[in-house]
């Protein structure tokens, strides 16, 4: 039995302080009360770098040109009715102030307290490369 394959983009907002900014998903969302890092769903004939702009505009009211997004790591994860394909990107620079636009919560944590967190399945193995890059 095969699964639909979704592509997820998301992104590792990171401040001057090197903390990372991380969303809590709102009630009466899929795994709601998980903490993830901020992006959604790639729409057909977008790019994963236009949804993620489009995102966190969507989502934190901010502004990030494409050159500002820089690939790090991706996973790969399998739900039960689908197969989760999640590049994430690192960005250190944006225009404007993050505000939770979709009544989630944020908060910008230190790379070696993302673990205390609990995250979806798909997420938690991105931190290993966040703590390399960032630790």
């Amino acid at each position: 039995m095969s699964q639909s394959l979704l592509l997820v983009v998301a992104v590792a907002l990171v401040d001057q302080d090197m903390r990372v900014l991380i969303a809590q998903r709102p009630p009466g969302k899929t795994l709601a009360g998980l903490w993830e890092f901020p992006g959604g769903k790639v729409e057909p004939g977008e790019s994963p770098e236009a949804a993620l702009i489009r995102e966190l505009t969507e989502e934190l009211g901010i502004t990030v040109a494409e050159p500002c997004l820089a690939p790090l790591t991706f996973a790969s994860h399998a739900y039960e009715h689908f197969h989760l394909l999640m590049p994430l990107y690192i960005c250190r620079r944006w225009q404007g102030f993050v505000s939770p636009r979709e009544g989630q919560t944020l908060k910008w944590v230190a790379p070696r307290a993302l673990r205390d967190y609990p995250m979806p399945p798909a997420d938690e193995p991105l931190i290993s490369a966040l703590l390399d890059l960032l630790a």
